[in-house]
Formats: structure tokens, C-alpha cells, sequence
């Protein structure tokens, strides 16, 4: 149904009207979760918008990205025309959600990927927050 590396828009639940990546998709659902779901990862606080007249620390301070790991049913979001050609497969999986310090490791790294994709300057659609 959705192809991994395909931006999303969550819909439902904390992190509503975020926008996530999707990492791996689960299309027949597993023996856990029966409903097709998908292993997302993205964004839970945007980066703040950064002048020229910004010190270096403080464009550094700007221009962090907060990042979450998650399991969602298909029906709580919406995909989008974007993809991002980031590769977190080797980062995270369904085995880093079992234990809190693992999650929090994974979202570190995510952490690091997306901030290095932010510096760069590609991306920066999603990198926006979602205004509606």
C-alpha cells in the first residue's frame, strides 16, 4: 500500500499533524497487530527559523530536530507526494520499540540523520512545520 522512504502526515493520537517517514510498512499487519501498520519515524519539534545575524551557537541551538519512533495503523495517516531518501533501516526496527532504553537510542540516531539532512538544506518541506 505505502513504500517505505514516503513522507507522511500523522492524523491521530500525540504527534497529530507531524510528518514522519515511513521506515518499513506492514501491509498484512503481524500476529500482534492484525491491521495493516507501518513503522514510522519523524519529527516531534521542528527546527526554529534561523537568520543571518544569528550567532553560530545560536543557529546550532535553531536548528535542532527532535525526532519519534512509532507504530501506526494505515488509517491514522495520510501519505504525501514527498519521499526522503534517508536510510533508517539499519537504525531502527519493531525490536527498538520493546524496551524504553532502546527507543531512546533509535530516536537519537534519527535524531542525528535528520539534523545532518536538515544542515545540508535538502528536504525542507518537510523540515517546515504544518500550518492549518
Amino acid at each position: 500500500m505505502v513504500k517505505p522512504n514516503k513522507a507522511v502526515i500523522l492524523l491521530q493520537g500525540r504527534f497529530a499533524g507531524r510528518k514522519a517517514m515511513i521506515v518499513s510498512p506492514f501491509d498484512d499487519g503481524t500476529r500482534d497487530r492484525p491491521n495493516g501498520h507501518c513503522l514510522v519515524a519523524g519529527v516531534a519539534q521542528y527546527p526554529k527559523k534561523v537568520i543571518r545575524k544569528h550567532s553560530a551557537k545560536k543557529t546550532a541551538k535553531k536548528s535542532r530536530v527532535k525526532a519519534f519512533v512509532k507504530l501506526v495503523n494505515y488509517n491514522h495517516i495520510m501519505p504525501t507526494r514527498y519521499t526522503l531518501d534517508v536510510d533508517l533501516k539499519d537504525v531502527v526496527s519493531v525490536d527498538s520499540l520493546q524496551s524504553r532504553d532502546k527507543k531512546v537510542t533509535a530516536a537519537k540516531e534519527i535524531k542525528a540523520r535528520f539534523e545532518e539532512r536538515f544542515k545540508t538544506g535538502k528536504n525542507r518541506w518537510f523540515f517546515s512545520k504544518l500550518r492549518f
